[in-house]
């Protein structure tokens, strides 16, 4: 399925674009059919955001396994490494997650 370009992105391509502006003026109907059947959004295949992917999955293992070592051996866990991997898991849900797509 096929995104569509909301009123506001529009507004705003057509404000600061002079080509689609003439585009627009010459042939309105097909422009703004080509501008509403843009192909669906997807996340760059970067090698920063499988690195970034990568090292919050390892920070997160680390921690988890440093816990259970811990609490295997009858130990707390320390704060801070509880903290390190929640944040861990919660940075990735932000990552992983499928951005809202706006109408």
């Amino acid at each position: 399925m096929a995104r569509q370009l909301p009123l506001a992105e529009l507004v705003k391509a057509v404000q600061s674009d002079t080509q689609l502006q003439e585009q627009i003026k010459k042939d309105p109907v097909a422009t703004l059919q080509t501008l509403a059947n843009l192909p669906p959004f997807q996340v760059p295949d970067t090698w920063i955001y499988r690195i970034v992917v990568i090292s919050l999955g390892v920070g997160m293992l680390a921690a988890v396994i440093g816990v259970l070592i811990l609490s295997g051996h009858g130990k707390t866990a320390p704060d801070g490494v509880i903290a390190i991997g929640s944040a861990a898991v919660g940075a990735l849900a932000g990552l992983l997650a499928p951005s809202p797509v706006q109408r």
